[in-house]
């Protein structure tokens, strides 16, 4: 089954912390204060949401990200990419 891939934009209020050594996203305000729920990024996840922050973006364009970023062939950073919004998608961060 074929995913159709829409504009997305990364949601208002959610912001990229260090703490304890880790970058985590947390929700600005009271919102943000149940961290029973915590949302880690590695390294590449953290290039990506500082690239596309505030910005309207697709799959095509986290793929040109990673190409441009590391040493990966084009379909590779397309099936990359797709996980990745997946992820980001399923997290509620879209």
């Amino acid at each position: 089954m074929s995913q159709i891939w829409i504009i997305m934009r990364f949601k208002e209020g959610y912001k990229v912390r260090s703490m304890a050594g880790e970058n985590v996203v947390i929700m600005q305000g009271n919102a943000g204060s149940d961290m029973t729920r915590i949302i880690s990024l590695n390294d590449t996840s953290l290039l990506l949401w500082n690239a596309l922050q505030g910005k309207e973006f697709e799959v095509a364009d986290v793929a040109n990200i990673l190409v441009g970023e590391y040493e990966i062939d084009a379909d590779t950073a397309e099936r990359d990419a797709k996980a990745w919004v997946e992820k980001i998608q399923e997290c509620g961060l879209v």
